[in-house]
Order: C-alpha cells, then sequence, then structure tokens
C-alpha cells in the first residue's frame, strides 16, 4: 500500500480528495491536515510515503510545510496539489524539495496515476505549467524586495514598514523602488499583483 497524508485547509474538498483516494487498491489516506505545520506534526507520526500538500493554507502555507517536511521527514516525498498554478510557485516548490505539482483541476485518475508514478520515483509536474515556469524564468525580486512588498500589501505607510521590518524610509523606498522597476510595474501595488500572479510573493 502506497501511504499518503493529505493537507487542505478546505473540510470538504480534503473529505473528497480521502474518499476518492481510498476507493484506490493500492493507496491508502493515513493522515490529514488543515493547514502546514499540521501537516508537519501528521507526517513525523504516521510517516507515510508521500504527502499531498495545498499551497494556500492559513499560518504555514504549503510550500513552507514542505520544506519543513523535507528537512524533518526526508522519507517522506512532497507533491504539490493546488489551485494556484503560477509559475513562481513551481519553481519554489521544486526548491523546497517537492517532486510534484499538480493542479486541482485535473480529474481523479490522474491524482492517483502521478501517486504512484511519484512513488516509484519519477517526478510528475503538469506541463502546461513547466512551459509557463520556462518562459517566466526565475523570480527577479530579492529576499528584501519580496519582504518590502509583502509588508506593503495592506495598504502600509512607508514608515510602518520600515518601523515592521527594521530599516530606514530611505532603505524601504529604495526597495520599492527596485521591485516597481523589475515587475514592469506602474506603483507598489500594481507590483504586488504582478508578484503575486507570477507566485514571486
Amino acid at each position: 500500500m502506497i501511504r499518503v497524508v493529505l493537507a487542505e485547509d478546505q473540510g470538504m474538498v480534503r473529505g473528497a480528495l480521502a474518499s476518492l483516494l481510498n476507493l484506490e487498491p493500492d493507496i491508502e489516506v493515513v493522515g490529514e491536515a488543515a493547514d502546514g505545520a499540521e501537516a508537519a506534526e501528521v507526517v513525523a507520526r504516521a510517516l507515510p510515503d508521500i504527502v499531498l500538500l495545498d499551497i494556500e493554507m492559513p499560518g504555514t502555507d504549503g510550500l513552507a510545510a514542505a520544506a519543513t517536511i523535507k528537512r524533518r521527514t526526508p522519507g517522506c516525498r512532497v507533491m504539490i496539489l493546488t489551485t494556484f498554478g503560477r509559475p513562481g510557485y513551481l519553481r519554489t516548490a521544486m526548491e523546497a524539495g517537492a517532486v510534484a505539482f499538480l493542479v486541482k483541476d485535473s480529474p481523479a485518475r490522474e491524482l492517483a496515476a502521478a501517486i504512484r508514478r511519484v512513488h516509484a520515483g519519477e517526478r510528475v509536474i503538469d506541463p502546461g505549467l513547466a512551459a509557463a515556469a520556462l518562459s517566466a524564468g526565475p523570480n527577479p525580486l530579492s529576499a528584501r524586495e519580496r519582504d518590502v512588498l509583502s509588508a506593503s500589501v495592506d495598504g502600509s505607510t512607508i514608515g510602518d514598514i520600515a518601523e515592521r521590518l527594521h530599516l530606514s524610509e530611505g532603505t524601504v523606498r529604495n526597495y520599492l523602488s527596485s521591485a516597481i522597476q523589475k515587475t514592469h510595474a506602474r506603483n507598489r501595488i500594481e507590483a504586488v499583483q504582478r508578484a503575486r500572479t507570477q507566485g514571486w510573493l
């Protein structure tokens, strides 16, 4: 049996996935989690062959959870299953140790087949997303530019961002200006939107 843990914050979706996978003769769902932190705990306890992680979860997201799981439970293979097929997410997921990246609108039989392929040692990437990631190129934003852009999401002032990140206001302005330029945006709101669309934040 291929032992699987599911991490998905929407209970109905998680339950449906578990039911579908448990119908497969060679797959058993041995644990479920509603967020990334819980997923890492369930994986450490259940020691599954594979963990299926959603990206957008409260608290610790799937990408952060993937890195934690690979560090704590290296024998578990990480698959990302998400609604958000963004090129930047794919790159980040691979860097975090994921071996599969699938979008949720794939048929259920394809998910079961992907689980079997991953269990056999293969990598499985949604082909459309792989092509988009190659054409998009790497994330142009530095870690600090991402921090400053993320901090400006809620409409915080330059002063608020500077205080929160322990930077001078001039430094925050420089990072924002650079991020706006790199995302080819007109202002920081548009820069945030573009960075999110690409999965760079």
